[in-house]
């Protein structure tokens, strides 16, 4: 391995993780080590894999997408786009803080401090919205970790706010009975984060090293062999084997510490046997602690690596067209992934909306809610919370434990789902009562009509004459309504004549008994 004049600097400095030494001089010998278990860290061992029922039933979950990026209150990848000239958020730090060569993103770290943090408080907001399980930002592409981290100084329980943040959500969502899931996004840092190693190319600082170039700084911002700038490939190209090892033990640190029910990665599952191996990992430690019964989820973005079992998909702010065969995830968030002041917000009405049309193509719904750097939800976003909280202490029983349908609903011809999954939420409308999807749960069918029809309901796949072979129906009850229906069944669909007063906003659920044949 060629050695750079930066790498030189930090072995003289003493700042290089024997990792790297030890990697450049045997790259032959992966040192990978995980617990013994049911699985190997081979595609052919994880395919053996059966998926918990825990996540098959939760449907849907909210994440806290938190951390140090979140004290400036300026949105998301702020560690990146300050260190890139022109961009919003470099002027915005330039013109607040100072250039990037003189104040840097290490020094914004202890403006973090996570003063109102209370965990178990947010986590009973959580619940009593409907969410089954929920999520912690483990470690973001800033490379500072949200646990108090075996491999990395620059972690919550020693920078910013000293607190281990991982720990503290764990405790919570586990003495609220809630499933605990960790999100890392470490595996692109190497390249993501490698800005920090530039400089301005014109201007007053054109020239000057940012404060990433210092040595001294390394074991925070990476030592990248090139900057990727503008173009960075979402890929694993460039990644020496020294940062896929170390990502590994980091990794491997967090499951053994925390043990979390879902471990989700921000990409493809990366580099394969390192990758492999962390997913075994994480199944095997499961079955240790579940008497040999593995009960944790890993989610991941690459298709693939969904359908040979050694992932649960997880689609970015998208919806797929149709019933996906296997349970997957969507991740998406209110407003910006980092906070965001003055960010406008999802409505309630949207975030139902994409609730129920997920869960009726055998998905889960994966919700960011940014927190401020205090760590406090802001008005609006609990605005957003109450609305989904009230919405399905009237309807949760046909979200939670259910499974899909024959198909998941109807819409208009021009309202179709875009066939490319991943970042389709903004060509989306609102659901409207034209719009009908479906869930069951046993022998209940459950229909959703996606808004407030004037005088009757009118589902058109429960006829009589479908080819989706509908059972006569026996019964049929309005969610939050405790009067009697007047409905008809017959070859135009199931009529349903609508009390006077909506039993909640939004979509409205029927309980139909006798329909599923």
């Amino acid at each position: 391995m060629k050695m750079t004049r930066r790498t030189a600097c930090r072995l003289l400095a003493g700042t290089l993780p024997a990792l790297k030494l030890a990697a450049a001089q045997h790259e032959s010998s992966p040192g990978i080590e995980i617990e013994t278990g049911p699985f190997a860290g081979t595609r052919e061992s994880l395919s053996k894999y059966e998926l918990p029922a825990w996540f098959q039933d939760a449907k849907f979950g909210i994440w806290a997408h938190w951390g140090p990026q979140s004290a400036i209150e300026a949105g998301d990848w702020y560690a990146r786009n300050m260190y890139m000239q022109g961009s919003k958020q470099n002027l915005y730090h330039c013109e607040l803080y100072g250039h990037p060569s003189k104040f840097g993103y290490k020094d914004t770290i202890p403006l973090w401090k996570a003063e109102q943090f209370d965990p178990a408080y947010l986590i009973g907001l959580y619940k009593k919205a409907g969410a089954k399980y929920f999520m912690s930002m483990g470690v973001h592409h800033d490379n500072f970790d949200m646990w108090n981290s075996a491999h990395q100084p620059w972690n919550a329980a020693n920078k910013g706010p000293k607190k281990d943040i991982v720990g503290m959500w764990a405790k919570a969502a586990r003495d609220a009975g809630l499933r605990f899931a960790v999100s890392e996004h470490l595996w692109i840092t190497y390249k993501w984060f490698s800005v920090n190693h530039g400089h301005d190319a014109t201007g007053p600082f054109a020239g000057v090293p940012y404060d990433g170039a210092d040595p001294a700084n390394a074991s925070l911002y990476v030592d990248s062999d090139q900057v990727w700038g503008e173009n960075l490939d979402w890929d694993e190209t460039g990644i020496p084997l020294w940062w896929r090892h170390h990502w590994f033990l980091r990794m491997k640190d967090l499951i053994d510490k925390y043990q979390p029910d879902l471990l989700y990665t921000d990409g493809p599952l990366p580099f394969e046997d390192y990758g492999l191996s962390v997913v075994a990992h994480l199944r095997n430690v499961s079955a240790k602690k579940n008497g040999g019964k593995t009960d944790a989820v890993y989610t991941c973005k690459r298709i693939g690596d969904s359908l040979n079992g050694a992932a649960v998909l997880d689609v970015e702010r998208g919806i797929v067209e149709d019933i996906w065969p296997r349970p997957w995830q969507t991740d998406t968030c209110i407003g910006d992934w980092h906070y965001l002041r003055a960010q406008k917000y999802k409505t309630p009405k949207t975030v139902v909306d994409m609730l129920v049309d997920i869960v009726s193509r055998n998905g889960n719904l994966m919700l960011n809610f940014p927190l401020p750097a205090r760590g406090m939800l802001d008005l609006e976003e609990m605005e957003v919370l109450e609305g989904v909280t009230r919405w399905m202490s009237v309807n949760s029983s046909a979200i939670s434990g259910t499974r899909p349908w024959k198909i998941f609903g109807e819409s208009p011809a021009h309202e179709k789902t875009e066939a490319e999954a991943s970042f389709n939420e903004e060509k989306r409308k609102d659901l409207t009562a034209a719009d009908v999807r479906f869930t069951t749960k046993g022998d209940t069918l459950y229909a959703f009509v996606m808004g407030w029809p004037d005088y009757a309901a009118v589902i058109k796949p429960l006829a009589t004459n479908t080819g989706l072979r509908v059972g006569k129906i026996q019964n049929v009850e309005l969610l939050g309504f405790n009067g009697k229906l007047d409905w008809t069944q017959d070859a135009s669909g199931l009529r349903v004549i609508l009390p006077q007063e909506k039993p909640c906003d939004h979509a409205i659920v029927f309980k139909v008994a006798g329909a599923i044949a």
